[in-house]
C-alpha cells in the first residue's frame, strides 16, 4: 500500500489497490473548473453555464460524511482559523494603484528631491510637485493619498478636483534636519495614521538644548494633534510623543454611515489568476482596500474558477460599471447584489470540480490488447478505478499547492525556519530562485548574490506584490536578523502564517502515511476520533479539542469507529496527541527538525498556531464520468471528463492521485 517516494513530494499511500491508469489534467486551462459550494449546497455559478457530460454517465448520490474540512482545498485552508485579509496599507502596491509609468515618475520626483536636499545643504525646499493623473472616483482618490503618504511619509498630496498633485512636505524637511530621516519617516507615519491611544518615541538625546528644539517644532506644527514629554535618565532621555485625548469619537454623519454599511455580493469567475492577486486589482481600481473584501475560500491559479465574494463600501451601480474593466483582467463578475453582512473564510460545503483528463492509457505497455479490446480494457481500469474510490474514499492529504510548485525552495521549508526563529535563513530561502531566467527568478537570484534590496526590488516584476514588499523593508531595515524580522512583518498575517502552517501540513502528510503503513487501515486504541453527535465545524479550538475522543480497546475490538472518522491533528499548541504509536511518531519527527519545545508561536512575528484536526480520508460525492474514445484533443488519445464534488479543504488532485495511482 505504501511506496518510497521522493522526500520534497507528497507521501505515496493509497487505500484502494486497483491498477489505475496515466493521463494529463490543465493541458487547457478550461479543462479545470473549479465552482464554490455555499453552505446552502448551492453551486454559485448558476447563471453560468459549466461543461457537463451528456452521454451515458456513471451516477454516484453516495452521501457525505458527517465530518467536513473547513476551508478551500487549495493553498490556504481555514481549518485552523488563519485570517486572511490584507489590512497593511503597505500591501497597496503603487504600480498597481498609478500604473507602472507615473509609479516610476513618482520614483524619480523623489530621487531628483534628494538631490535637492543635498545640494541645497539645508535650504528652504524648492516649489517641486508632480502630477499623478485625474481621478474622478473619490474612493480612488482617497486610496491614492494614503498609498503615497504611507510609502513617502516627507511627500504631501493636493487635490485640485480631480487631479492629485505631490509636493514635498515643508514640516518633513524641517523635522529631519533635527532628527534622523529614519525617525521623520517614522513620525510622520504615526501622524498619519492618528491610532487612538498611541504614541512615538524618539531615540535617546543627551543634548538638553536639542531636545528642546525638537519640542518647540512638534508643539508648533503638531500642537493640536500630540502632546509632548521628555523621560528618562542623564543620557538616556528620550522625546515621547502621544496623541491628545478626543474625548468620545466623532459621530459619523449619515451619508458616511451608509456609505460604510454598504456590502455588495458578487460571483467571480476568473481565469489563470490567484484569488489574491484579483482581489488586490479589484481594490485598487474601486479605490477601497484589499481587507474590504471577503471570500469563503482561495481557488487555484491554473484553473477556471467560480467564487462568492463580498466588498464592503461599494455600491451595486459602482461594482457593474467597472465590469468592463475587470473583465479585461481575466476576471467576470455575475450576480451583483447587495446584502447586510461580509463573507466569512470557510462558510461553504465544499467545491464541484469539471476536470478534463487527456491522452488517457494504461501503466506501463498495454501489447496483450488490440483495436477494440484495447479501448475496452482501458475502459474497465478506468471503471474500476473510480468505482473504487467512490466506494472508499482517499488519502486527505495536503495538495502540492500548499508547498509551492516551482523548482525554488518550497514554502514548508521557509515556515521551518520561522518555527525556528531564524528570520536571515528564512528570508534567503523565500528568495530561492527557480531555474529559469524569468525577470522573477533574475530578481531573486541578485538580491542573493549582492545583498542589494534597492537594485532587486528594481528587476522585480509588479505582480510579485510579496516579493516586493519584503525587498522595500529589507532595503529599509537591512538584511540583518532584525531586518528580515521586519521584513517579514511587512507581509499581512495571512500571508506570513502561511509559511509554518506549510511545514504542519507537510508533517501532517507524512503522519497520516506513516499511520496506514503501521497501523493498518482498521482503527486502533489510541486513535482520535470526534465524539459521537459532536459538531465538527466549531470556531473554538478549545471547544473542538474537548470534542475529542480517544478510541478505547473495547471500542477497537467492537469496530464502534470506522477509518473515515479517524483524525490526526495538525501540529499547533492546543491540539492533543494521538495516543499510540502516533504520539510517540509526532514527538520524534518535530524533534528531527529541532522543534522538540516549540510553542508554535512566534512573538516577533505576531504569528500563533493553535493547530488543528483533520480526518485521514476524504470522500467525493456526486461522480459522474465519461470516457471519449479516439478524441483528437490536446495531446492525443483517449479523454476523460470527470464531474464531482468534494467537501471543503479537500484537494482534486489529491483524488486524482487515488484514481489513476500517479501524479496526474
Amino acid at each position: 500500500m505504501k511506496q518510497d517516494g521522493d522526500a520534497a513530494s507528497l507521501p505515496v499511500c493509497f487505500v484502494s489497490s486497483h491498477e489505475g491508469f496515466l493521463g494529463s489534467i490543465k493541458k487547457l486551462i478550461k479543462d479545470f473548473v473549479v465552482t464554490e459550494i455555499d453552505i446552502h449546497g448551492q453551486q454559485v455559478n448558476t447563471a453560468a453555464p459549466t461543461p457537463a457530460p451528456h452521454c451515458s454517465e456513471k451516477v454516484s448520490s453516495r452521501c457525505k460524511q458527517d465530518f467536513q474540512g473547513a476551508e478551500d482545498h487549495h493553498a490556504f485552508s481555514a481549518d485552523c482559523r488563519f485570517d486572511l485579509t490584507i489590512s497593511s496599507p503597505d500591501s497597496l502596491d503603487l504600480s498597481m494603484i498609478l500604473g507602472p509609468a507615473v509609479s516610476e515618475q513618482l520614483e524619480q520626483f523623489v530621487v531628483s528631491l534628494r538631490d535637492d536636499v543635498m545640494e541645497e545643504e539645508g535650504e528652504t525646499p524648492g516649489n517641486k510637485e508632480l502630477s499623478l493623473g485625474s481621478f474622478t472616483d473619490k474612493y480612488q482618490r482617497a486610496n491614492v493619498h494614503r498609498a503615497v503618504r504611507h510609502r513617502f511619509p516627507f511627500l504631501m498630496t493636493v487635490t485640485i478636483q480631480p487631479e492629485i498633485r505631490v509636493r514635498e512636505d515643508p514640516d518633513y524637511r524641517e523635522l529631519s534636519q533635527l532628527v534622523t530621516e529614519e525617525e521623520a519617516e517614522d513620525f510622520f507615519r504615526f501622524i498619519d495614521a492618528k491610532v487612538q491611544d498611541s504614541s512615538y518615541t524618539f531615540h535617546p538625546d543627551d543634548n538638553k538644548e536639542h531636545r528642546t528644539a525638537v519640542h518647540h517644532f512638534l508643539n508648533r506644527r503638531f500642537g493640536k494633534l500630540v502632546e509632548t514629554k521628555s523621560f528618562g535618565e542623564q543620557e538616556r532621555t528620550a522625546i515621547s510623543v502621544r496623541l491628545r485625548e478626543r474625548g468620545r469619537p466623532k459621530k459619523r454623519t449619515a451619508d458616511e454611515r451608509k456609505e460604510e454599511d454598504v456590502y455588495t455580493a458578487f460571483t467571480l469567475c476568473k481565469e489563470n489568476l490567484e484569488t489574491l492577486e484579483a482581489i488586490s486589482y479589484m481594490a485598487a481600481t474601486l479605490g477601497v482596500l484589499p481587507s474590504d473584501f471577503t471570500y469563503a475560500g482561495i481557488k487555484d491559479k491554473r484553473a477556471v474558477t467560480y467564487q462568492s465574494m463580498v466588498v464592503k463600501k461599494v455600491s451595486p451601480q459602482r461594482l457593474m460599471e467597472k465590469r468592463a474593466e475587470f473583465e479585461k483582467r481575466g476576471m467576470r463578475l455575475s450576480q451583483i447584489r447587495s446584502v447586510a453582512e461580509p463573507l466569512k473564510l470557510g462558510r461553504l460545503q465544499g467545491n464541484h470540480f469539471d476536470l478534463v483528463v487527456r491522452n488517457v492509457r494504461p501503466h506501463g505497455a498495454d501489447d496483450a490488447h488490440t483495436g477494440a479490446e484495447k479501448q475496452r480494457h482501458l475502459a474497465t481500469l478506468v471503471e474500476e478505478a473510480l468505482e473504487n474510490v467512490k466506494a472508499r474514499g482517499f488519502v486527505n492529504y495536503y495538495g502540492p499547492q500548499r508547498f509551492g510548485t516551482g523548482q525554488g525552495v518550497q514554502s514548508d521549508h521557509v515556515g521551518l525556519a520561522l518555527l525556528q526563529e531564524d528570520m536571515v535563513t528564512a528570508v534567503r530561502l523565500f528568495f530561492s530562485p527557480d531555474d529559469g531566467d524569468d525577470p522573477q527568478s533574475q530578481a531573486k537570484r541578485h538580491f542573493l548574490q549582492t545583498d542589494n534590496a534597492k537594485e532587486s526590488l528594481a528587476l522585480m516584476p509588479v505582480s510579485k506584490a510579496r516579493e516586493r514588499l519584503m525587498l522595500r523593508a529589507l532595503n529599509r531595515y537591512g538584511t540583518g536578523p532584525e531586518g528580515c524580522a521586519k521584513a517579514w512583518l511587512s507581509l499581512p498575517h495571512g500571508m506570513r502564517v502561511f509559511y509554518p502552517h506549510a511545514y504542519c501540513s507537510r508533517v501532517w502528510n507524512e503522519a497520516v502515511a506513516h499511520r496506514l503503513a503501521t497501523l493498518g487501515h482498521g482503527v486502533r486504541q489510541g486513535d482520535l476520533v470526534w465524539m459521537q453527535g459532536a459538531d465538527y465545524m466549531d470556531d473554538n479550538q478549545e471547544s473542538s479539542t474537548a470534542k475529542i475522543h480517544v478510541v478505547t480497546e473495547q471500542e477497537e475490538q467492537q469496530g464502534v469507529y470506522s477509518l473515515a472518522q479517524v483524525l490526526l491533528p495538525m501540529p499547533g499548541n492546543t491540539v492533543k496527541y494521538p495516543e499510540n504509536g502516533m504520539g510517540t511518531w509526532y514527538r520524534e519527527r518535530l524533534a528531527r527538525d529541532g522543534l522538540e519545545s516549540c510553542r508554535f508561536r512566534v512573538g516577533s512575528l505576531k504569528m500563533n498556531l493553535p493547530g488543528c484536526y483533520r480526518p485521514m480520508l476524504a470522500n467525493l460525492c456526486n461522480l459522474r464520468y465519461r470516457l471519449q474514445t479516439k478524441e483528437e484533443g490536446a495531446g492525443g488519445g483517449e479523454v476523460l471528463t470527470l464531474n464531482f464534488d468534494l467537501d471543503s479543504s479537500c484537494y482534486a488532485t489529491i483524488c486524482l492521485r487515488e484514481i489513476m495511482k500517479c501524479d496526474p
